[in-house]
Protein backbone atom coordinates (compact mmCIF):
# COMPACT_ATOMS: atom_id res chain seq x y z
CA UNK A 1 0.00 0.00 0.00
CA UNK A 2 0.98 3.65 -0.25
CA UNK A 3 3.55 4.73 2.35
CA UNK A 4 2.02 6.04 5.58
CA UNK A 5 3.44 8.12 8.43
CA UNK A 6 3.16 6.10 11.64
CA UNK A 7 3.60 7.38 15.19
CA UNK A 8 4.43 4.66 17.73
CA UNK A 9 4.64 5.46 21.44
CA UNK A 10 7.09 3.65 23.68
CA UNK A 11 8.93 2.65 20.52
CA UNK A 12 12.52 2.86 21.74
CA UNK A 13 12.55 -0.82 22.71
CA UNK A 14 10.53 -4.01 23.05
CA UNK A 15 7.23 -4.40 21.23
CA UNK A 16 7.20 -0.79 20.05
CA UNK A 17 10.59 -1.04 18.39
CA UNK A 18 9.74 -4.39 16.82
CA UNK A 19 6.58 -2.96 15.28
CA UNK A 20 8.51 0.11 14.13
CA UNK A 21 11.13 -1.98 12.38
CA UNK A 22 8.62 -4.24 10.64
CA UNK A 23 6.42 -1.39 9.40
CA UNK A 24 9.47 0.60 8.38
CA UNK A 25 10.71 -2.31 6.31
CA UNK A 26 7.35 -2.22 4.51
CA UNK A 27 8.14 1.31 3.39
CA UNK A 28 6.29 3.40 5.95
CA UNK A 29 7.78 6.45 7.68
CA UNK A 30 8.20 5.83 11.40
CA UNK A 31 8.08 8.38 14.20
CA UNK A 32 9.59 6.84 17.31
CA UNK A 33 8.05 8.50 20.37
CA UNK A 34 9.45 7.76 23.81
CA UNK A 35 9.77 9.48 27.17
CA UNK A 36 13.54 9.01 26.84
CA UNK A 37 14.71 11.05 23.86
CA UNK A 38 18.20 9.53 23.86
CA UNK A 39 16.72 6.02 23.71
CA UNK A 40 14.35 7.11 20.94
CA UNK A 41 17.22 8.56 18.92
CA UNK A 42 19.28 5.39 19.41
CA UNK A 43 16.32 3.37 18.11
CA UNK A 44 16.02 5.67 15.10
CA UNK A 45 19.74 5.30 14.37
CA UNK A 46 19.27 1.53 14.26
CA UNK A 47 16.34 1.90 11.88
CA UNK A 48 18.24 4.26 9.62
CA UNK A 49 21.09 1.75 9.28
CA UNK A 50 18.64 -0.62 7.57
CA UNK A 51 17.36 2.21 5.35
CA UNK A 52 14.13 2.91 7.24
CA UNK A 53 12.80 6.46 7.14
CA UNK A 54 12.48 7.38 10.83
CA UNK A 55 12.72 10.24 13.28
CA UNK A 56 12.65 10.53 17.05
CA UNK A 57 10.44 12.64 19.30
CA UNK A 58 10.40 12.96 23.08
CA UNK A 59 6.94 12.35 24.52
CA UNK A 60 5.54 11.71 27.96
CA UNK A 61 2.16 10.13 27.23
CA UNK A 62 0.98 11.10 30.72
CA UNK A 63 1.50 14.80 29.93
CA UNK A 64 -1.65 16.29 28.38
CA UNK A 65 0.10 19.53 27.45
CA UNK A 66 2.81 17.70 25.48
CA UNK A 67 0.20 15.62 23.69
CA UNK A 68 -1.88 18.64 22.69
CA UNK A 69 1.18 20.34 21.20
CA UNK A 70 2.43 17.25 19.36
CA UNK A 71 0.56 17.54 16.01
CA UNK A 72 1.97 21.03 15.41
CA UNK A 73 5.41 19.96 16.64
CA UNK A 74 5.53 17.20 14.03
CA UNK A 75 4.59 19.39 11.06
CA UNK A 76 4.92 19.08 8.13
CA UNK A 77 4.34 15.39 8.92
CA UNK A 78 0.71 14.36 9.11
CA UNK A 79 0.01 11.24 11.14
CA UNK A 80 -1.84 8.50 9.25
CA UNK A 81 -1.46 5.76 11.86
CA UNK A 82 -1.27 6.07 15.64
CA UNK A 83 -0.04 3.05 17.57
CA UNK A 84 -0.54 3.44 21.32
CA UNK A 85 2.10 1.11 22.72
CA UNK A 86 3.69 2.86 25.72
CA UNK A 87 3.21 0.96 28.95
CA UNK A 88 4.54 0.12 32.37
CA UNK A 89 3.74 -2.54 34.94
CA UNK A 90 3.55 -2.76 38.72
CA UNK A 91 2.85 -6.05 40.46
CA UNK A 92 1.36 -5.79 43.94
CA UNK A 93 -1.67 -6.80 45.96
CA UNK A 94 -4.13 -3.90 46.11
CA UNK A 95 -3.60 -3.28 49.83
CA UNK A 96 0.06 -2.53 49.14
CA UNK A 97 -0.39 -0.78 45.79
CA UNK A 98 0.82 2.86 46.00
CA UNK A 99 -2.03 5.17 44.99
CA UNK A 100 0.27 7.34 42.88
CA UNK A 101 1.57 4.29 41.00
CA UNK A 102 -1.99 3.07 40.34
CA UNK A 103 -2.86 6.46 38.86
CA UNK A 104 0.34 6.50 36.80
CA UNK A 105 -0.50 3.21 35.09
CA UNK A 106 -3.99 4.46 34.20
CA UNK A 107 -2.60 7.75 32.87
CA UNK A 108 0.01 6.07 30.66
CA UNK A 109 -2.05 3.18 29.29
CA UNK A 110 -5.59 4.59 29.11
CA UNK A 111 -5.72 8.37 29.39
CA UNK A 112 -2.66 8.86 27.17
CA UNK A 113 -4.05 6.81 24.25
CA UNK A 114 -7.36 8.69 24.45
CA UNK A 115 -5.67 12.10 24.41
CA UNK A 116 -3.37 11.10 21.55
CA UNK A 117 -6.33 9.89 19.51
CA UNK A 118 -8.09 13.18 20.24
CA UNK A 119 -5.02 15.13 19.12
CA UNK A 120 -4.60 13.38 15.76
CA UNK A 121 -8.22 12.64 14.87
CA UNK A 122 -8.78 16.03 13.17
CA UNK A 123 -5.89 15.29 10.75
CA UNK A 124 -7.26 11.82 10.09
CA UNK A 125 -10.73 13.18 9.38
CA UNK A 126 -9.36 15.87 7.07
CA UNK A 127 -7.47 13.33 4.95
CA UNK A 128 -10.24 10.71 5.31
CA UNK A 129 -7.77 8.09 6.46
CA UNK A 130 -6.66 7.01 9.88
CA UNK A 131 -5.75 3.89 11.79
CA UNK A 132 -5.59 3.86 15.58
CA UNK A 133 -4.11 0.68 17.01
CA UNK A 134 -3.90 0.17 20.75
CA UNK A 135 -1.44 -2.38 22.05
CA UNK A 136 -3.60 -3.97 24.70
CA UNK A 137 -2.98 -7.33 26.29
CA UNK A 138 -4.48 -10.68 27.04
CA UNK A 139 -5.29 -8.78 30.24
CA UNK A 140 -7.70 -6.69 28.18
CA UNK A 141 -10.02 -9.71 28.26
CA UNK A 142 -8.98 -11.73 31.33
CA UNK A 143 -7.47 -10.87 34.72
CA UNK A 144 -4.60 -11.98 36.93
CA UNK A 145 -4.02 -11.24 40.60
CA UNK A 146 -1.66 -8.45 41.71
CA UNK A 147 -2.15 -6.44 38.49
CA UNK A 148 -5.26 -4.40 39.29
CA UNK A 149 -4.14 -1.13 37.64
CA UNK A 150 -2.71 -2.80 34.54
CA UNK A 151 -5.79 -4.98 34.03
CA UNK A 152 -8.13 -2.03 34.58
CA UNK A 153 -6.23 0.09 32.04
CA UNK A 154 -6.07 -2.66 29.41
CA UNK A 155 -9.76 -3.50 29.85
CA UNK A 156 -10.52 0.20 29.49
CA UNK A 157 -8.80 0.32 26.10
CA UNK A 158 -11.46 -1.99 24.67
CA UNK A 159 -14.32 0.22 25.81
CA UNK A 160 -12.51 3.29 24.52
CA UNK A 161 -11.87 1.66 21.12
CA UNK A 162 -15.52 0.64 20.77
CA UNK A 163 -16.75 4.12 21.61
CA UNK A 164 -14.33 5.88 19.26
CA UNK A 165 -15.14 3.39 16.50
CA UNK A 166 -18.78 4.45 16.74
CA UNK A 167 -17.77 8.10 16.63
CA UNK A 168 -15.63 7.58 13.50
CA UNK A 169 -18.06 5.45 11.54
CA UNK A 170 -18.61 8.37 9.16
CA UNK A 171 -15.04 8.36 7.82
CA UNK A 172 -12.20 6.01 6.85
CA UNK A 173 -10.81 5.70 10.37
CA UNK A 174 -10.63 2.46 12.33
CA UNK A 175 -9.82 1.79 15.98
CA UNK A 176 -8.66 -1.63 17.12
CA UNK A 177 -6.74 -3.27 19.95
CA UNK A 178 -4.07 -5.96 19.77
CA UNK A 179 -4.37 -8.30 22.75
CA UNK A 180 -1.31 -10.57 22.99
CA UNK A 181 -0.47 -13.12 25.63
CA UNK A 182 2.92 -12.83 27.28
CA UNK A 183 5.61 -11.44 24.98
CA UNK A 184 9.22 -11.92 26.11
CA UNK A 185 10.22 -8.28 26.59
CA UNK A 186 12.14 -6.44 29.35
CA UNK A 187 8.76 -5.51 30.89
CA UNK A 188 7.77 -9.17 31.16
CA UNK A 189 11.20 -10.12 32.47
CA UNK A 190 10.62 -7.69 35.34
CA UNK A 191 7.19 -9.20 35.95
CA UNK A 192 8.68 -12.66 36.29
CA UNK A 193 10.82 -11.56 39.23
CA UNK A 194 8.01 -9.56 40.84
CA UNK A 195 5.49 -12.39 40.50
CA UNK A 196 7.95 -14.85 41.97
CA UNK A 197 8.09 -12.69 45.10
CA UNK A 198 4.32 -12.10 45.33
CA UNK A 199 3.46 -15.77 44.79
CA UNK A 200 6.34 -17.22 46.80
CA UNK A 201 7.55 -19.41 43.94
CA UNK A 202 10.60 -19.61 41.68
CA UNK A 203 10.93 -17.57 38.49
CA UNK A 204 10.88 -20.79 36.49
CA UNK A 205 7.55 -21.68 38.07
CA UNK A 206 6.21 -18.21 37.23
CA UNK A 207 7.00 -18.86 33.55
CA UNK A 208 5.68 -22.41 33.41
CA UNK A 209 2.78 -22.37 35.91
CA UNK A 210 1.48 -18.80 35.65
CA UNK A 211 2.43 -17.44 32.24
CA UNK A 212 2.43 -20.48 29.96
CA UNK A 213 0.28 -23.07 31.76
CA UNK A 214 -3.07 -21.56 30.59
CA UNK A 215 -1.86 -21.47 26.97
CA UNK A 216 -2.44 -24.67 24.98
CA UNK A 217 0.49 -23.74 22.72
CA UNK A 218 2.81 -23.16 25.73
CA UNK A 219 4.85 -20.44 24.02
CA UNK A 220 5.52 -16.74 24.39
CA UNK A 221 4.00 -14.56 21.67
CA UNK A 222 6.64 -13.19 19.30
CA UNK A 223 6.92 -9.48 18.53
CA UNK A 224 6.81 -10.30 14.81
CA UNK A 225 3.28 -11.63 15.27
CA UNK A 226 2.13 -8.29 16.66
CA UNK A 227 3.96 -6.33 13.98
CA UNK A 228 2.38 -8.35 11.18
CA UNK A 229 -1.05 -7.98 12.79
CA UNK A 230 -0.57 -4.21 12.93
CA UNK A 231 0.44 -4.19 9.25
CA UNK A 232 -2.80 -6.02 8.39
CA UNK A 233 -4.94 -3.57 10.37
CA UNK A 234 -3.33 -0.68 8.50
CA UNK A 235 -4.07 -2.23 5.11
CA UNK A 236 -7.10 -1.62 2.91
CA UNK A 237 -8.10 -5.24 3.51
CA UNK A 238 -8.99 -4.23 7.08
CA UNK A 239 -10.86 -1.01 6.31
CA UNK A 240 -14.08 -2.40 7.82
CA UNK A 241 -12.43 -4.01 10.83
CA UNK A 242 -13.00 -1.59 13.70
CA UNK A 243 -13.84 -1.76 17.42
CA UNK A 244 -12.23 -5.19 17.54
CA UNK A 245 -9.94 -6.90 20.04
CA UNK A 246 -7.50 -9.05 18.08
CA UNK A 247 -6.59 -11.69 20.66
CA UNK A 248 -3.25 -13.43 20.07
CA UNK A 249 -3.10 -15.77 23.04
CA UNK A 250 -2.08 -19.28 21.98
CA UNK A 251 -5.58 -20.49 22.86
CA UNK A 252 -5.65 -19.12 26.43
CA UNK A 253 -9.20 -17.74 26.24
CA UNK A 254 -10.62 -20.90 24.66
CA UNK A 255 -10.89 -22.45 28.13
Amino acid sequence: MQSKTILITGAASGIGFGIAQHLGELGHKIIVADINLEAAQNAVNKLITVKINALAVQLDVADAVQIEALPEKLLPDQIDVLINNAGIQHVSRLEDFPAQKWQQLINIMLVGPALLAKAFLPQMREQNFGRIINVGSLHSVVASPYKSAYVAAKHGLLGFAKTLALETGDCNVTVNTLCPGYVKTPLVEQQIAAQAIENGISEEDVINKIMLEPMPKKAFIEIEELASSAAFLISDAAKNITAQALVIDGGWTAR
